[in-house]
């Protein structure tokens, strides 16, 4: 890659799997081996829960930070502190591993990245769990970690060495063993807890009314809520109003909260001389909208765009469809379950 045109897309980093009661708990590295492109630090890493970011840390900083609020005390500890050491010490391995699989690739000069992601899933539901551990050479599969029989498999030749090199060391591999069979779902499951006892402090639902056009259906939207439970209904004169009413599918937010909405098809005319309520019901609290002028706002469409690191993970939920294009050195994945 020619370093005057070469282009790095760096965005927060999601892994989101449509599926329900899926929790994903995964944490990436990436080095690049060239300092002189302005504003990407060399090193960083990201670790995110449930597709959301909740750490991060980079050459630059040299310092772990917490993304999410309720990570605040927890990143107050001692074992915090241990984190920011052990992210260090990966700095400098890196930096030799990269240098090293260049000269593996006969890549003598150029801007070229060293990646790993590794970390586990986790069923609330059927409690299945799941780890994975790959690494990535200028985007493509390098080396991943067979969790099964915990050995090494190179995907390309220029892993062999690597791979034989780390098979060869048992104690780390017994190390990797301890944490994707218990630790790393355990520390899922801890900071799963500490979400949730921030979200139910905070997660009443923000009420809105939606409406394209006047001789649009109006929405009527609840979003950021939690837990999951919550009744809409509409109100016609004060009465239960079930008549020309779709109601939608409830449907989650990347910071853990729901949103689910309630269409009313009407006329305009119908709106000017009766009474029109949306009722929200959520964990004992009601919250109402009357249908007005002034309550409506304009419903205008959002496009969310899910970027995910390169590594191809294999999908819990079975053989379900996936579509995958690159972004620089990234690649969209988005799994349809």
């Amino acid at each position: 890659i020619n370093s005057t045109n070469f282009h790095l897309f760096l965005f927060n980093i999601f892994y989101v799997f449509v599926c329900s009661a899926l929790h994903t708990f995964i944490t990436t590295y990436t080095e690049i081996s060239e300092e002189k492109i302005t504003g990407i630090p060399k090193f960083f890493a990201v670790t995110t829960l449930d597709g959301r970011q909740i750490d991060y840390y980079d050459s630059e900083i040299k310092k772990l930070i917490p993304r999410q609020d309720w990570m605040k005390e927890f990143a107050s500890g001692d074992r915090f502190k241990e984190y920011t050491e052990i992210r260090e010490r990966v700095q400098q391995t890196n930096k030799i591993n990269i240098h090293f699989l260049m000269q593996q690739f006969n890549h003598s000069h150029g801007v070229h990245t060293y990646q790993r992601t590794y970390g586990c899933d986790w069923d609330d539901e059927t409690r299945y769990s799941r780890g994975f551990d790959q690494y990535g050479y200028d985007g493509e599969d390098l080396i991943s970690l067979d969790v099964k029989k915990f050995q090494y498999i190179t995907h390309v030749p220029q892993g062999l060495i690597t791979t034989v090199k780390w098979n060869n060391n048992t104690a780390q591999l017994e190390f990797l063993k301890q944490y994707y069979q218990l630790d790393c779902v355990n520390w899922l499951k801890y900071l799963l807890m500490l979400r949730k006892v921030d979200l139910e402090r905070r997660g009443t639902p923000e009420v809105s009314l939606l409406q394209k056009d006047p001789s649009s259906p109006v929405l009527c939207h609840a979003t950021g809520f939690y837990p999951a439970a919550v009744t809409i209904t509409w109100l016609k004169n004060g009465q239960d109003h079930y008549e020309d009413v779709d109601l939608g599918e409830l449907l989650p937010n990347v910071d853990g909260t729901f949103q689910k909405s309630s269409t009313l098809n009407i006329i305009p005319e119908e709106s000017k001389t009766n009474r029109y309520v949306c009722e929200v019901e959520h964990k004992g609290r009601t919250f109402q909208k009357i249908l007005t002028e002034d309550e409506i706002k304009s419903n205008t469409s959002k496009l969310i765009v899910v970027f995910t690191p390169f590594l191809k993970l294999p999908s819990p939920c079975g053989k379900k469809s996936r579509v995958a294009v690159f972004l620089g050195l990234f690649k969209i994945n988005m799994v349809a379950c």
